[in-house]
């Protein structure tokens, strides 16, 4: 007969109960307020290990060669990304829980912990390299590695040399056969734009040319391509007919991790400048200024963000034939 499992060795709480070793406890100077400094960034790193866990689950669905738009493997990426909003979510609120502590608890024991910062968190640089963040895009790209030890960089390195989900999402958007080659609906498209721009917004038609229409532009940097954003666009605007509604729940999922890595950026940003105003970070960061910087560059799913800024009302849609109509899941007798 096999060993009982007990609840106590399952989640090895030895280990994890005895992870709490206080600076200030060493130097004989206790510290109240650090046992919650270590529990929150710990709990951190447990939850960045699990949006991992999510986020590989995912990768490797996406990179088959054939995924169907429809199907239980699609419905999983959805469910598993909605998972990785909430976890998102409690990443946020537990800076309340942070924000319990003041400055001048934070003082008591703040200047032992040099040169350690959150900076040095590579399970966060490799999640966004995971997600889609490119290096090319990052904010202090030149230093972001600086303070991590030679295995947790090349770790952050592997990952981007590998696919991202924002990669292997331009993919499957260039499947989707949706009109992608169909000239003359984007014309009518277009056209139906155009007359809903207001003067201040002309040149939004050229904004529309270059994202949907121009399939290679050397002036251009992009993540997703026009095919891709036809697709992505197409997806949007006709997202009531069954068979678009889980794509169009993938790409909201998509825009609300980046909402919630936006809101857990900002909440961090204004809780260190709550906490050490305009000072360093421990870890020699310009402190504040450099969250902010990252806050506002490091957005991953912008392009499908941008999306918003191409659509037009409900009353001026092209009409889909009745054999479109069926191939979406509505029957036209």
């Amino acid at each position: 007969m096999a060993d009982e499992v007990h609840y106590h060795d399952y989640l090895q709480l030895d280990k994890i109960l005895g992870a709490q070793l206080p600076e200030s406890d060493k130097h004989n100077l206790p510290a109240h307020d650090e046992m919650l400094f270590i529990i929150i960034h710990q709990t951190y790193e447990l939850w960045f290990k699990q949006l991992h866990y999510e986020t590989d689950s995912v990768i490797d669905i996406m990179q088959k060669p054939l995924l169907n738009d429809n199907s239980p493997e699609l419905q999983t990426v959805v469910h598993r990304l909605k998972r990785v909003t909430t976890i998102l979510q409690v990443l946020v609120h537990q800076v309340e829980i942070m924000e319990t502590m003041t400055p001048m608890d934070f003082l008591d024991f703040r200047d032992m912990l040099r040169p350690a910062s959150g900076f040095q968190s590579w399970q966060f640089k490799e999640l966004e390299a995971k997600l889609g963040l490119k290096f090319e895009n990052r904010h202090g790209k030149e230093y972001y590695t600086s303070q991590l030890r030679e295995e947790q960089v090349k770790i952050i390195k592997e990952a981007e040399s590998k696919k991202s989900l924002l990669d292997l999402v331009n993919s499957w958007l260039e499947r989707i056969p949706f009109f992608n080659e169909e000239r003359d609906f984007w014309n009518t498209y277009r056209h139906q734009y155009e007359l809903s721009l207001a003067r201040e917004e002309q040149n939004n038609l050229a904004l529309f040319d270059e994202m949907f229409m121009n399939e290679r532009s050397a002036d251009v940097v992009r993540s997703l391509s026009s095919s891709a954003c036809r697709a992505a666009l197409f997806i949007t605007l006709y997202r009531g007919y069954p068979l678009l509604q889980l794509p169009f729940q993938l790409l909201n999922t998509l825009l609300e991790i980046d909402v919630q890595l936006s809101s857990w950026r900002y909440r961090h940003m204004n809780m260190v400048h709550r906490m050490i105003g305009s000072r360093i970070g421990t870890g020699g960061s310009s402190g504040k200024d450099y969250l902010s910087a990252a806050a506002a560059k490091h957005y991953i799913f912008k392009e499908i963000a941008q999306l918003n800024s191409f659509l037009i009302e409900r009353k001026r849609l092209p009409a889909l034939s009745i054999e479109m109509e069926k191939r979406l899941g509505f029957a036209t007798s």
